[in-house]
C-alpha cells in the first residue's frame, strides 16, 4: 500500500457577498447565488460536465493511491442519537443535527474523506418542499392532529445534501440449469363415486447451460446510515443526468453530510443488486416455462465509482417527547417519513367499524 498522499487543502462552503461581504445561499428556483441580506446574484460556475463527471477506479481507492486533489480534509462529528456523520463548516463547533434534532458538537480532529465527484442541486425550494409535506401529513388520517398542526407553524426545513455512491461494473457470468417444459397428461381420478379424466400438468427438465453479460451504470448506494433506508429508497427515483461537477457554491446556505458508509462497503451492497440483475438475466438465457439454476460463477471487471451528493429537504420534529423524521426529494418533492399514529383516532375508527357491523348484523336479522 502507497504512502498517504499529502492531505488537500479544506474547503469551506461559505461564500461572502462581492457587494456587501454577507453570505451568498444557492437559490434552487434560480440556479444561481443570492445574498440574503442586500439581493445580489452571482452565477455559480459551470464546467465541462463529460470531463469533470469521469469515473474513479475502484482498486485505486481501496489501495489509498487515489490523486490528492480527489481528497478532502472535512470537520465531522458523529451524533450520539442517529450516527449521522455533520460535517462543520468555517468556525461553527456546535450545532443541531439535521437528521434528529439532536445537539451536537464538533470533535477536535479532522476527517480524510473522498471528494464529491458531483452534486445534484436543489431543484425546490424550501417553501415547496414544506408545502409538500404538510400535504403528505394531512393525507395521513390516523396521524395526530397536534403533529399536523405543529408542523403547519412553518418551523424551518433543513436542506442537506446526502452523500452516495454510484458503482460502475463490467460483469461476464457463465452458470449451469435446467430449464422446464410444461406439458399435459390425462389422468382418471375418482370423485364422489364416479371416475372421471382430468388434465394433470407435469414438467420436463432438461440440462441447460450458458453465458450472459451485463454492464452496469451508476447503480446507487446510500452513503449515510443516518435516515432508514426504506425512507430513501423510497425517495428515488432520481435524474441523474442532472448531475453537475461538483463546486461547493451548489453547498452554499445548506448542509452537507460525510459518508458514513465507506466505499467497500457500498460496494457489497452494489454487488447483491448485480447478482439479483444478473440471476434474471440467466432466468431469461435459460427460458422455458420453468428455470433451476444451480450455479452462477461471475468474473467483475473495470469497477469504477463516483461519490456525489443528492438533495433532501428534511424537517425533525420533537412533538410530545417524541422526534419524528420526514424528508423531502430536493429535485422531485417526493416524501417520505416516519409514519406517526393517533391512539384516538384508531380507537374511534374501530368504535366506528363495530357501530356499522352491529347495525348490519341487526339489518339482516330483521329481515331473516
Amino acid at each position: 500500500m502507497s504512502a498517504t498522499p499529502p492531505p488537500a487543502p479544506k474547503e469551506t462552503t461559505r461564500f461572502p457577498c462581492a457587494q456587501c461581504g454577507a453570505d451568498y445561499r444557492f437559490a434552487p428556483n434560480e440556479g444561481k447565488l443570492i445574498c440574503d441580506h442586500c439581493g445580489h446574484e452571482e452565477a455559480t460556475e459551470q464546467g465541462d460536465r463529460t470531463a469533470a463527471i469521469a469515473e474513479l477506479d475502484f482498486k485505486s481507492a481501496l489501495a489509498e493511491q487515489l490523486p490528492a486533489a480527489e481528497m478532502v480534509e472535512a470537520r465531522t462529528t458523529s451524533c450520539p442519537n442517529c450516527a449521522a456523520h455533520v460535517v462543520f463548516e468555517g468556525d461553527t463547533h456546535a450545532t443541531e443535527c439535521p437528521f434528529c434534532a439532536t445537539p451536537v458538537v464538533v470533535d477536535t480532529g479532522t476527517h480524510r474523506l473522498i471528494k464529491p465527484r458531483a452534486v445534484l442541486p436543489f431543484q425546490i425550494a424550501e417553501k415547496v418542499a414544506h408545502q409538500s409535506m404538510n400535504d403528505w401529513l394531512g393525507k395521513l388520517w390516523f396521524a395526530p392532529n397536534g403533529l399536523q398542526e405543529y408542523a403547519k407553524k412553518g418551523r424551518k426545513m433543513d436542506g442537506i445534501y446526502v452523500p452516495y455512491w454510484t458503482y460502475d461494473a463490467d460483469t461476464k457470468s457463465s452458470y449451469l440449469g435446467e430449464r422446464g417444459t410444461i406439458y399435459y397428461v390425462t389422468e382418471t381420478v375418482v370423485v364422489d363415486g364416479k371416475r372421471e379424466q382430468r388434465q394433470v400438468q407435469k414438467i420436463r427438465w432438461s440440462p441447460a447451460s450458458g453465458r450472459v453479460k451485463r454492464w452496469f451504470d451508476d447503480i446507487l448506494v446510500l452513503g449515510s446510515k443516518a435516515l432508514p433506508k426504506k425512507y430513501t429508497d423510497n425517495l428515488q427515483p432520481w435524474d441523474l443526468s442532472a448531475l453537475e461537477p461538483y463546486t461547493p457554491e451548489f453547498l452554499a446556505g445548506f448542509q452537507a453530510e460525510g459518508y458514513s458508509i465507506k466505499l467497500e462497503e457500498g460496494y457489497d451492497e452494489a454487488r447483491d443488486h448485480m447478482d439479483r440483475v444478473i440471476r434474471r438475466d440467466v432466468a431469461f438465457d435459460i427460458g422455458g416455462d420453468r428455470q433451476r439454476i444451480h450455479n452462477i460463477s461471475t468474473a467483475v471487471s473495470d469497477v469504477t465509482f463516483k461519490h456525489i451528493l443528492l438533495p433532501v429537504w428534511m424537517a425533525a420534529y420533537k412533538y410530545r417527547g417524541k422526534s419524528y423524521r420526514f424528508v423531502v426529494n430536493g429535485q422531485t418533492g417526493r416524501v417520505q417519513g416516519e409514519r406517526p399514529y393517533s391512539k384516538w383516532k384508531i380507537a374511534f375508527a374501530v368504535l366506528l367499524a363495530a357501530i356499522a357491523a352491529g347495525v348490519i348484523g341487526y339489518i339482516i336479522a330483521q329481515n331473516q
